[in-house]
């Protein structure tokens, strides 16, 4: 088991797992272009047994991270991958010297919540309608050390 980069090769398979954990998915051209077309992603992928259990989309602009997307195997889930994604993305928000993490979670994802607030997130507010299907999502934040520590 390990975390590393994620490549094109990988790309079918973190499609299979996208489509199992969110609606709307992510297209292979929206997976694509993250990969080779935005200088300010960071995705990374949780690999065991040639198998890929997990993985993370975030942004680094500036002084601001954004988790784009992160998502686990169902039967990979308990087992502590998302939290090894999570810090694996704040060591690398940390080694750039970002000010702080946002993200988007629905606001019944409950589990995905909890997750967030294990490493220091806090609901800043609330988006109304921010999803498809009209639904809200809490905008969290995490603040890091940035350029102060």
């Amino acid at each position: 088991m390990m975390i590393r980069k994620m490549t094109a090769a990988d790309l079918e398979s973190v499609l299979k797992l996208d489509a199992g954990a969110f609606q709307p998915k992510w297209s292979h051209d929206m997976f694509s272009s993250e990969l080779n077309d935005n200088p300010f992603a960071y995705l990374y992928v949780w690999v065991e047994e040639a198998e890929i259990c997990g993985f993370i989309d975030f942004w680094i602009t500036f002084e601001t991270a954004q988790l784009a997307n992160i998502a686990v195997a169902k039967h990979c889930q308990g087992q502590g991958i998302g939290l090894a994604l999570m810090k694996e993305m704040i060591r690398v928000c940390n080694e750039q010297m970002c000010d702080n993490i946002t993200l988007e979670v629905h606001v019944d994802n409950q589990r995905a919540i909890s997750l967030y607030e294990h490493y220091g997130f806090i609901k800043a507010s609330l988006r109304k309608g921010y999803y498809e299907d009209g639904c809200d999502a809490h905008l969290m934040i995490m603040p890091l050390g940035g350029n102060y520590v």
